[in-house]
């Protein structure tokens, strides 16, 4: 197994620090919104990864942080006269809303910033201690960039071409224009906690490397994040936590690609900006993530309707393909394997494989998803084929575990009435074209269409699909 690493700048053969568990963060949402279709991808992508992690045998232990304090929390708080917890616990509930929606599982630990203050303060005041940071009189506390030589190791940044870009203020606070705030000193009308330096807040850098300390260990296996937290959020991790321990902290550092809609960058004032809810409840979640998992996970990747309409259809086919393996399955005379179909069992377990080699490369989900469409045509082939009970329950053994790897879950909203009426008049229209009463049969056929209702006729009989 192999995994683009943004710290080496290549694939690297991914061998974990302990033998069979994997030790992973990943960055959460700062918790004062809805979440865009942009988060929308390092979540999905990063529960994909872990469901393959485990899916290959390993323990994962998933950590997933909620910023839960912050300017734009705080700002939030202010604009509607609350506090800044209120505002965190009511989108910390709307995001567990949208991820289950989109199959994302809860993560092994769900930290927030402010139930881990005590760890914090203690990161700071060894890096302090060691001369890696240092307060000033209003109650910040700076790390000192240029101490850690590696700095801009992960992003590729180069000390110089910060420098050279820094806007250098006369009145500034700070020993350099480089150096990060670990600790912000209390302000009027903001939370703040005690420390060793005064009454403030941590920094946004600082909790991270807090959280993944406490909950995984000084050095972890796997470290996730979009695109835009390379620098300087996670080269700032990798400083002060580096610096704090003297140990590697991470191994693997993966991140996901930019989203942009209608092939322009995602921005309010372009009134291109769209909540993960906004489009859910127009085409449902299954076809965000599908969307999002149909392309390679650092591929930039582009959202527009007729995208997401394509994602809809594709989970459709699958989905019917499901159904009539199931009403074959329940109607298809007793039988094992038939002695000719050695060939077809074994191309319906190659699904499984085509799926791990392209997973096995740099966490191809793509190509995993392709050996999806693949299974599915096969299935369909063999359906129309008098291929035997025995194997099309291989068959639906294999789409069962890549579409439950996937997330690829059907939610069927079960209305008892609706399927008395249709069981009832696929009664009625078997009678009519027994009786030669085919007008009959087309008048069922139709009126049952009308109702979004579509028939098809196999060889076991009469099934259906209930169009939304």
């Amino acid at each position: 197994m192999q995994f683009y690493n943004t710290l080496s700048g290549k694939k690297d053969e991914f061998v974990p620090i302990e033998a069979g568990k994997v030790r992973m963060y990943a960055c959460g949402p700062t918790v004062y919104n809805f979440f865009h279709v942009g988060n929308a991808r390092c979540f999905v992508v990063f529960d994909m990864l872990r469901r393959y992690l485990e899916y290959r045998g390993y323990e994962v232990k998933f950590v997933q942080n909620f910023t839960d304090i912050d300017d734009k929390v705080i700002r939030k708080a202010n604009e509607e006269g609350v506090t800044y917890d209120e505002i965190a616990r009511r989108y910390i509930d709307e995001y567990f809303t949208d991820a289950r929606g989109l199959g994302v599982r809860a993560a092994t630990v769900h930290p927030l910033a402010t139930d881990n203050i005590d760890m914090i303060i203690d990161i700071v005041k060894t890096l302090v201690d060691k001369g890696y940071a240092y307060p000033v009189e209003n109650g910040d506390v700076y790390f000192r960039t240029r101490v850690y030589k590696d700095y801009g190791k992960l992003s590729g940044m180069l000390i110089e071409d910060l420098e050279s870009g820094a806007r250098i203020d006369v009145s500034d606070i700070k020993e350099d224009p480089l150096d990060f705030a670990l600790w912000k000193g209390a302000k009027p009308g903001e939370p703040a906690w005690q420390s060793p330096w005064g009454m403030g807040r941590p920094g946004w850098h600082i909790e991270c490397s807090a959280m993944v300390m406490r909950f995984l260990g000084e050095s972890i296996d796997i470290h996730c994040g979009g695109q835009d937290l390379i620098f300087p959020h996670h080269e700032n991790e990798i400083a002060q936590s580096q610096c704090c321990t003297g140990k590697c902290f991470c191994n693997y550092w993966l991140h996901n690609g930019y989203i942009n809609v209608d092939n322009h960058k995602m921005s309010k004032s372009l009134n291109n900006f769209f909540t993960v809810r906004e489009i859910a409840e127009k085409y449902g979640y299954l076809p965000i993530r599908h969307f999002i998992l149909s392309s390679h996970y650092r591929s930039p990747i582009n959202f527009s309707k007729d995208i997401i309409e394509q994602s809809k259809s594709a989970l459709e086919r699958i989905f019917n393909c499901s159904d009539s393996l199931d009403f074959f399955l329940r109607n298809a005379p007793e039988g094992g394997i038939r002695e000719d179909e050695a060939e077809l069992v074994a191309k319906f377990n190659s699904a499984r494989d085509k799926m791990i080699e392209a997973m096995d490369d740099d966490f191809n989900t793509g190509g995993g998803i392709a050996a999806i469409y693949d299974l599915v045509r096969d299935i369909n082939m063999a359906l129309s084929a008098n291929a035997s009970k025995g194997a099309m329950t291989v068959a639906k053994e294999v789409l069962c575990e890549l579409c439950e790897l996937f997330g690829f879950v059907e939610e069927k909203q079960s209305d008892d009435a609706l399927i008395r009426e249709i069981e009832d008049a696929i009664e009625r229209r078997r009678i009519a074209k027994a009786e030669k009463n085919y007008a009959e049969a087309d008048r069922i056929r139709a009126e049952l269409l009308e109702k979004g209702v579509v028939l098809r006729d196999t060889a076991q009989g009469t099934t259906y699909q209930i169009n939304k």
